[in-house]
């Protein structure tokens, strides 16, 4: 038999084989966590939603003062030539800046040059094929005046902290609290519960990252002609939901059963969160940016 190709990784215009892809120790995004990123799908040949992604991207940049070495059209023909080159239909993307090589100081005016890095690879469901279980986590979310959820850098702690308490609690997920204690999001994708048929999500005030999957949802519901409302929602009323699911790019669309051990609604997934998934689903296969 023959040996699997190694994976090809983009960084700044070229290409190296996996086990040769490297930056500087001295790169910023290293030292510091200094740059930003974005996680893309692409799906039968389509990359889905990539303009939302290359601007949420330029958002992210702009706010921590980041020059992205590229335009917007060719970061989004490097993504398309990295697929190419691993003839890749159906592949997750991470396309990731950094502030670029240093010195040990924090000051970003020594760092001369970022580094746009892209890697693509098969990505299996996020939380595989069962539902997901949380738990409310103890580490809140980001405050804005601090580092600004709705900045995706690569300064993932709050994050992983928080994730670390869903792994010692043998769940899928952690949902975090905002500064005033209502339910912003999961380590890595956004929340929805479902009340009395209205779908209910925290409002991009509430400590949240501005997730593209979840606009997407939010069209489809008014699509379905189904009452949303971005509003705060506590635990309590997370708790006591008929349905709850979470939105990200990789988790794509989760039905969320079970939070600390409460069963939500019966523990199952619910029929709005099966009817949003399934026009998800078919959303995925029919648009986005052709490879």
């Amino acid at each position: 038999m023959g040996s699997k190709k190694e994976p090809l990784i983009y960084i700044d215009g070229k290409f190296y084989k996996k086990s040769e892809a490297k930056i500087s120790v001295y790169d910023h995004g290293l030292l510091y966590g200094d740059g930003v990123f974005e996680g893309i799908r692409a799906y039968n040949g389509r990359i889905f939603q990539l303009d939302a992604h290359i601007d949420r991207l330029f958002m992210s940049a702009k706010s921590i003062d980041l020059k992205i070495p590229l335009s917007k059209e060719e970061l989004k023909k490097s993504i398309i030539n990295t697929l190419r080159k691993q003839g890749l239909r159906d592949s997750y993307i991470r396309l990731v800046v950094t502030r670029g090589v240093g010195d040990l100081g924090l000051d970003p005016r020594k760092c001369p040059k970022p580094s746009v890095i892209i890697i693509t690879e098969p990505l299996k469901p996020l939380f595989g094929e069962a539902p997901a279980t949380a738990i409310v986590a103890t580490t809140r979310r980001n405050i804005p005046t601090a580092l600004n959820p709705a900045i995706k850098s690569l300064n993932y702690l709050n994050n992983i902290l928080a994730k670390l308490e869903a792994n010692r609690a043998n769940v899928t997920e952690a949902l975090m609290l905002d500064q005033h204690g209502f339910i912003s999001e999961g380590t890595g994708d956004n929340i929805f519960i479902v009340k009395d048929g209205k779908l209910i999500t925290p409002p991009t005030t509430a400590s949240i990252l501005l997730g593209v999957t979840r606009s997407v949802v939010l069209q489809l519901a008014k699509e379905e002609g189904i009452q949303v409302e971005e509003r705060n929602i506590t635990v309590h009323e997370l708790y006591n939901a008929d349905e709850a699911f979470l939105t990200g790019t990789a988790a794509e669309v989760a039905p969320l059963v079970e939070v600390d051990g409460r069963k939500i609604g019966d523990g199952k997934a619910g029929p709005i969160t099966i009817r949003l998934r399934k026009k998800f689903k078919k959303l995925t296969e029919t648009t986005g940016t052709p490879i």
